[in-house]
């Protein structure tokens, strides 16, 4: 793919949403540290350089070699990016003395020029930032400014290389999608043709050509992405594909049997297995998350390899990996340390032998059901909240029993069910319960007794990667807190999280 853009990253909080916001234009982009350029640099159309924590300044700042980029593809410096050209050739970059974080409005456009085009004075930009230039090197001029900010953008005199000092990318930039385009469509001449439909057609193909005759075998999680990587493998090479949906004992009510159901009326060669005996006796007495996780994790790599090795020659291991997982393992920071163990199948061993094929590595999660819709999959199935690999096992907190497991699929089923019969479920990104390790006082009939309390958890989200509490209707939840107290035997108290992420996370483990 010839038509792409290199956006490099130096550890930008923003950095994703850059990406984001190219993809939007049906533009393809790919984002790399800032220390680890490609070699073909030279294939990509333009290259964006992003923001960062640090200054200019520091000791330790991110210093890239563009030997091979300014002057030669169009570069477009987006605050620490901008910043850095700046103070790297020749200008003058200084700690400012007005606080330059949060809305500002243009206050000077260059006339005619491209960068700026169909944007009006005054429009509303996000500034994030400590550091500001104060004098701009010798053939660097400027084409807009801000009250406060007087080089708010620059261009460069004989070169395709320009340099803002705000946030393009963020909600709060009212027109920074088309700053972008301007950028992308109008001075480097991108194609915009990076759509659904184009990435299937390329992505069989390619994948006919990788693996041939060969066959794959792919874990099924009823998820999104892995159902869309079914299909997209399906496609490419039909019943070579050997999908495997493992019962854990912690999915949801009713799910092992629903989605088995879904797959095979989708025509996948799908083989599901009950595994929940062996799995629940494996948590056994487990009480820390992490344990908890990683008993799950191993127990569904001894089942999953059992069951691949009653299928002769396989080659492959299919994964619904997509890219913000492949961002983050390569990012400038290096893996995070605090990535939770169980990610898709993750860290399968050595003694599988089978070599890794991942059809959505390059696609965010809406993008994914973008894909998932033109390839015709129920949109019941592409609508499906995310749901943690180790299904309940992190929603209940403390040890795992088959009684609490009962407990809270129970109380999952009727707050989910009654998200949808309100027409609400398609508002939420992710919602279920929580099982507490607290036992709470309450009178039932003439009755005082003590039984579990339960946490309903509803977000809302594009990614996952931020949330916010979804403000359910009051009504909605004294209907189900009744629902649950009345029909789920063991729970006598019902609560509702109203934590963001962050500094909360989604889920409670």
């Amino acid at each position: 793919m010839q038509n792409k853009v290199l956006i490099l990253d130096f550890g930008s909080q923003y950095t994703q949403l850059i990406a984001r916001r190219v993809r939007e234009l049906f533009i393809f982009c790919e984002i790399f540290p800032y220390n680890k350029i490609p070699e073909n640099v030279e294939k990509y159309k333009a290259v964006i350089l992003s923001g960062s924590p640090f200054s200019v300044h520091n000791q330790d700042a991110p210093h890239p070699d563009l030997s091979k980029i300014k002057g030669k593809i169009p570069l477009l410096g987006v605050c620490y990016g901008a910043q850095y050209l700046a103070h790297n050739f020749g200008g003058n970059v200084e700690l400012s003395n007005t606080r330059e974080y949060g809305r500002a409005n243009l206050s000077f456009i260059e006339e005619n020029g491209i960068l700026f085009k169909y944007l009006e004075l005054d429009a509303q930009v996000w500034m994030s930032h400590a550091d500001t230039i104060a004098k701009l090197p010798d053939n660097f001029y400027k084409i807009a400014s801000t009250e406060d900010v007087e080089f708010a953008a620059y261009k460069i005199h004989n070169e395709q290389t320009y340099g803002i000092q705000f946030h393009p990318e963020v909600y709060h930039t009212t027109d920074g999608k088309q700053l972008l385009e301007n950028f992308l469509v109008d001075i480097a001449n991108v194609k915009q043709d990076w759509t659904p439909l184009s990435f299937v057609e390329t992505t069989v193909a390619d994948l006919k050509e990788k693996l041939q005759d060969d066959k794959v075998v792919l874990g099924l999680s009823g998820g999104v992405d892995s159902t869309v990587a079914a299909v997209l493998l399906d496609k490419a090479i039909g019943k070579n594909l050997y999908c495997i949906f493992v019962n854990n004992g912690l999915l949801r009510k009713h799910e092992f049997e629903r989605v088995l159901d879904q797959y095979q009326h989708m025509g996948l060669n799908i083989k599901g297995v009950d595994a929940s005996d062996k799995f629940l006796e494996k948590l056994e007495g487990i009480t820390d998350p992490e344990g908890k996780r990683k008993a799950i994790g191993n127990t569904f790599i001894d089942v999953f390899d059992d069951e691949a090795h009653l299928i002769s020659d396989v080659s492959w291991l299919g994964q619904g990996t997509i890219y913000p997982d492949v961002i983050e393992s390569v990012s400038v920071k290096g893996p995070s340390a605090t990535i939770k163990s169980h990610h898709n199948v993750g860290g399968l061993p050595d003694f599988m032998k089978l070599k890794i094929v991942e059809p959505l590595r390059m696609l965010f999660k809406d993008e994914v059901r973008r894909v998932g819709k033109s390839l015709g999959i129920d949109d019941e199935l592409l609508g499906r909240h995310p749901f943690p690999g180790p299904g309940l096992g992190i929603r209940i907190l403390g040890d795992v029993t088959d009684e609490k497991v009962r407990i809270l699929q129970e109380v999952d089923f009727i707050f989910v069910e009654g998200l949808k019969n309100w027409n609400l479920y398609d508002n939420v990104w992710q919602a279920g319960a929580m099982l507490l390790p607290v036992d709470s006082v309450g009178v039932m009939g003439d009755e005082r007794t003590y039984e579990k309390v339960v946490a309903l958890r509803a977000v809302s989200s594009t990614d996952g990667m931020t949330a916010d509490w979804v403000d359910l209707p009051y009504k909605f939840l004294q209907e189900i807190s009744n629902k649950i107290i009345n029909g789920v035997k063991g729970v006598n108290r019902v609560v509702y999280d109203i934590s963001s992420k962050p500094p909360a996370t989604i889920e409670w483990e």
